[in-house]
């Protein structure tokens, strides 16, 4: 049984280049062919909207990356693999995340605060430029993970915070109408996970200094060929620290050749040399794969249709969780309280308390308790660590009321102590 479910998608804007490969690519299509990997892959065309005006462009990217994805191993018959316009859920859970995230979360994100901060420094209005669409972007991203409840998400450094604010969401969610969602985790790959290009800087298409995986093998190595280096001529030695030739050839190259070329910096190789086996080093990797690629590019009604029916394989999940987040908020039929009563209604047996732990959007974490009507007891202020709240909660459950006097400086005593002791005693008798 598949006990991880992993998610990752790129942004259909440009063409794949090397980081995309290295960073999120590769990692997940070797991570797909684990047996308890639940993989979930997208082609984040909603994302490309912010940024790109051009519709053909979209849908070419659209293309491109698909087909990047097959052509590098992806089995869409064991994974889900789909395009995140063809999943509606999608959106709707964006606008209910929405409603439960407070602006100042949105206000602290690198993307909207690097645009703030250049309109400052033009002496510009703040948010000169700034759409609703790039500040909201952190939400649309967390409903892309939140929505199939991924536990793992592979990305490069700079997109980490995105992940810790899809957990700040899914907590502030749980917190007001119960535990639907799992808290994500970043996943970085090490060394690899921002990859520099041509210029030294990462290797983005915004700053048009990527390197396009599958380029034909002339331009390929081309483009290696005007990699920046510095002036060191040949026989001096040079440094493998900052630089980018050395860091891209590290990311495909096994340990020993990596030491290999690091060796051969502190010999002085002369960079035209360094570049060749950079060159070679990648092509090696490539070749095999862009000769896929352009047999699946040239077919663009067969990629047409794995899109579809993968589509239709997530909607199988997204249909259902959107019906059941949705009646948590209260977006019911005005006919459905009898029908909709919870299951333990139903069957006459009777809710247990509960505790729930949670995040806040000041980084602390909390736990409440909640009698069998659901009820607030008492809540918790805030710990430093989840470690720290669980450890509390584990003294409650086991030790009762005995645990409230140590306890009662972390604790505000919503409900009664009769009512709070009682909903203790239940944990007592399970322990």
């Amino acid at each position: 049984m598949k006990t991880l479910r992993v998610l990752t998608g790129i942004t259909t804007s440009g063409t794949p280049h090397l980081g995309n490969y290295v960073g999120a690519i590769r990692p997940t299509v070797r991570a797909s062919r684990l047996a308890h990997v639940d993989s979930y892959y997208f082609l984040a065309d909603y994302h490309a909207l912010i940024k790109v005006g051009e519709p053909a462009r979209v849908q070419r990217s659209t293309l491109e990356i698909a087909a990047t994805w097959l052509a590098c191993g992806l089995d869409p018959e064991q994974v889900t693999f789909y395009r995140q316009s063809d999943i509606p859920e999608i959106p709707e859970l964006t606008w209910l995340l929405t409603c439960v995230t407070g602006k100042g979360l949105l206000n602290r994100a690198h993307a909207y605060k690097a645009s703030v901060d250049k309109n400052n420094a033009a002496g510009l209005e703040p948010d000169d430029g700034v759409t609703a669409g790039l500040f909201m972007y952190p939400v649309l991203m967390a409903a892309d993970i939140l929505m199939f409840n991924a536990h793992k998400v592979p990305v490069g450094r700079d997109q980490v915070q995105h992940i810790e604010m899809a957990r700040d969401m899914a907590a502030s969610f749980n917190h007001l109408y119960g535990e639907h969602f799992t808290l994500p985790e970043a996943e970085i790959e090490a060394h690899v996970a921002t990859l520099p290009g041509l210029d030294g800087r990462k290797m983005s298409k915004s700053y048009d200094n990527t390197i396009p995986l599958f380029a034909p093998r002339d331009q390929l190595r081309k483009l290696i060929m005007g990699i920046v280096t510095d002036s060191k001529a040949p026989g001096e030695p040079k440094e493998t620290e900052g630089s980018a030739l050395f860091q891209i050839y590290q990311a495909f190259a096994s340990a020993e050749e990596t030491a290999a070329l690091a060796q051969a910096y502190a010999e002085g190789i002369a960079w035209g040399d360094a570049k060749q086996r950079l060159f070679e080093r990648l092509d090696q990797e490539i070749a095999p794969m862009r000769a896929v690629y352009d047999e699946l590019i040239s077919d663009p009604t067969r990629i047409e249709r794995t899109l579809r029916a993968g589509a239709e394989k997530a909607r199988a999940m997204s249909r259902p969780f959107t019906d059941r987040l949705r009646h948590a908020v209260g977006l019911r039929a005005l006919d459905s309280a009898g029908r909709d009563a919870p299951a333990a209604a139903k069957s006459g047996k009777t809710a247990a308390p509960v505790f729930k732990q949670y995040r806040e959007n000041d980084g602390q974490f909390r736990f409440k308790l909640l009698d069998s009507r659901g009820a607030l007891l008492l809540q918790s202020t805030g710990f430093a660590s989840p470690k720290d709240a669980a450890q509390a909660i584990a003294r409650l459950r086991h030790e009762g009321t005995a645990a409230l006097a140590d306890l009662q400086p972390r604790l505000e005593m919503l409900g009664d102590i009769a009512a709070v002791a009682s909903a203790l005693a239940h944990f007592k008798e399970q322990a």
